[in-house]
C-alpha cells in the first residue's frame, strides 16, 4: 500500500521559497535585537496582590479599646463589600491594622476604592479625636524602591536637608521616577514656648496667642483696581519671613502698653521631633528612597541617577558631603540579563558542536539557529502583550530553549529518514517530514506550555 503524502502547508511554502525565508530571518534578527534594546528591563514583574490594608493610629489607647472602638466598626462596614474573601484585623497599643483579602478575579484598584468608601462610612462610628484619617493601601511590587541615596557629612542638619531636597527635586524630575521618599531628615518648626506666669500677668490666654499668630501670618487678596486703563491685582502680604518678625508681633495691650510675643514666650527656630530614622555604617544619614514608575526601564533609571549624583558631586555639592548608593536593584537585573545572553550564545555553540557529529554541519547549524531566532520572535511579541524583561520572563526563556531544539531535531531526523528509506527528493522528504510530525510536535509544545 502506497503511503499517503502528508504535508504542512506553511512548511511547504517555506521550502519552496527559501530566499524569502532567508531575508525574513535577517529582518526578524535585526528587529528582534532592536526590540530587545528598547524593552523595559525590571527585576520583578508588576504584580498586584488582591489585598488591601487599612491602618489606624490612635495614641494612648490600649489594644482592647483599639479593637472595640476602631477595628470592629471598620470590619462591620468592610464585610458588606462585594468580592471580599477574608477580613483579618490586628490591634496593638495605639495601632490597628485590618487586612482585607479579595477574590483573585477582582480588580485591585476598584477593590481599594470600595474599601475607602466603606471606611468613610465607618468614620462616624470611629473616635472623633483621631490624629489622622485611616490609611488605605494596597500591595504593589512596583512600589519597592529601586535605589537608596544616602547623604551624610560634617555639615549642619538644616544645610544637609537643603542639599537632600535639591537632589530629591532633580531625581523626581526624571520621567522614569514615580516619587522619592525622604527618611531621617529634620523638618523645620517654629516653636513658641509660652511662660505661663508672664502670660497670666499680661492677662492673656493661649487662645489669644494662637489667634494673633494665625491672623498675622496671612496673605489676603484685596481685589482689583483699575488705573490708567490697566486692571491691577491688589494683595496684602503678611506672611512671616523670619523669627524676629514673630518675636516682635503685638499680641495685646496692658495698661496702655503693647505686649509683644517675646515678652511672654520664647520663640525658637528649631526642628520637629524626628519620626523617621536612617543609619548607614553606624552613622545618621538622610536617605532618599527612589521608587520607579511602572513600565520604565530599571537599568536606564539607575544609570541616570548615578550620572546625576556624580555630576552634582563634581559641580554643585561641597567636598565634605558624602553620598553613598545602596540597595541597587539594577545589579541583579544586569546579572540576569547577562545570564540570558550567555545562555543563548552558549546554547547555540553547544548545540552546533554536539549535533555536528551526528547530523552534519549544515543540519546542526540550522537546528542551533532556532535558539536565537525563537528569542528574537518572542522579543517582537512581548511589547504587544505588555511584558517587560524581568526575572520571571527570563526563566521562561531558559525553559523554552530546550523545547525549540528538540522540535528542530525531530523534524530534521524525520526528513533524513524519509529521504534515505524512500529515495525521494530532499525537498519532498522535508515536506513529508514536517507534515508527519506537525501534530505530535505541536501537542508536545502545548503540553509544556500548559
Amino acid at each position: 500500500m502506497k503511503d499517503l503524502f502528508k504535508e504542512f502547508k506553511p512548511s511547504s511554502w517555506a521550502i519552496n521559497n527559501k530566499t524569502t525565508i532567508y531575508i525574513l530571518t535577517v529582518i526578524i534578527t535585526l528587529a528582534g535585537i532592536a526590540t530587545y534594546n528598547s524593552l523595559p528591563k525590571e527585576n520583578f514583574p508588576d504584580i498586584t496582590l488582591p489585598q488591601v490594608f487599612v491602618s489606624v493610629v490612635y495614641p494612648g489607647t490600649s489594644p482592647s479599646d483599639m479593637e472595640n472602638l476602631v477595628a470592629k466598626p471598620i470590619e462591620k462596614k468592610i464585610k458588606g463589600v462585594s468580592g471580599v474573601k477574608k477580613v483579618k484585623s490586628t490591634s496593638s497599643q495605639d495601632f490597628t491594622s485590618v487586612l482585607v483579602e479579595f477574590n483573585t478575579d477582582v480588580n485591585v484598584a476598584e477593590a481599594k476604592q470600595k474599601i475607602k468608601d466603606a471606611v468613610d462610612k465607618a468614620r462616624s462610628d470611629l473616635p472623633n479625636d483621631l490624629p489622622q484619617e485611616p490609611a488605605v493601601t494596597d500591595i504593589n511590587f512596583s512600589e519597592i524602591p529601586i535605589l537608596f541615596v544616602n547623604i551624610s557629612g560634617d555639615i549642619e542638619l538644616n544645610k544637609l536637608k537643603k542639599f537632600a531636597d535639591n537632589i530629591k527635586d532633580r531625581i523626581e524630575g526624571m520621567k522614569e521616577i514615580s516619587r522619592v521618599e525622604m527618611v531621617g531628615a529634620l523638618d523645620r518648626e517654629i516653636q513658641i514656648n509660652v511662660d505661663m506666669y508672664k502670660m497670666q500677668a499680661a492677662q492673656l490666654s493661649m487662645t489669644d496667642i494662637a489667634n494673633a499668630v494665625k491672623y498675622e501670618n496671612l496673605t489676603i487678596s484685596g481685589g482689583t483696581l483699575t488705573t490708567d486703563g490697566v486692571r491691577r491685582v491688589l494683595s496684602v502680604k503678611g506672611e512671616f519671613k523670619d523669627v524676629e518678625q514673630i518675636k516682635n508681633m503685638v499680641i495685646g495691650a496692658t495698661g496702655g502698653a503693647h505686649v509683644y510675643l517675646k515678652d511672654v514666650a520664647e520663640v525658637k527656630d528649631a526642628f520637629k521631633e524626628k519620626e523617621s530614622f536612617a543609619r548607614l555604617d553606624g552613622k545618621n544619614v538622610i536617605t532618599l528612597n527612589i521608587v520607579k514608575r511602572s513600565g520604565y526601564n530599571l537599568i536606564d533609571a539607575t544609570d541616570k541617577i548615578k550620572d546625576l549624583v556624580s555630576n552634582m558631586q563634581e559641580t554643585e555639592l561641597p567636598q565634605n558631603l558624602k553620598i553613598t548608593l545602596t540597595g541597587d536593584q539594577s545589579d541583579a537585573t544586569r546579572t540576569t540579563l547577562h545570564d540570558l545572553i550567555n545562555t543563548i550564545i552558549i546554547g547555540f555553540i553547544l548545540v552546533l558542536i554536539i549535533l555536528m557529529f551526528f547530523m552534519g554541519t549544515t543540519n546542526a547549524f540550522f537546528v542551533a539557529l532556532s535558539v536565537p531566532l525563537s528569542m528574537f520572535v518572542a522579543f517582537l511579541v512581548m511589547p504587544a502583550l505588555g511584558f517587560t524583561m524581568n526575572m520571571i520572563v527570563l526563566f521562561a526563556f531558559l525553559l523554552a530553549l530546550g523545547i525549540v531544539v528538540d522540535d528542530a531535531i525531530v523534524v530534521i531526523e524525520n526528513t533524513h529518514r524519509i529521504f534515505d528509506n524512500g529515495k525521494v527528493p530532499i525537498k519532498k522528504a522535508a515536506k513529508m517530514a514536517a507534515g508527519e510530525v506537525f501534530l505530535p510536535v505541536l501537542s508536545g509544545t502545548l503540553t509544556t506550555l500548559a
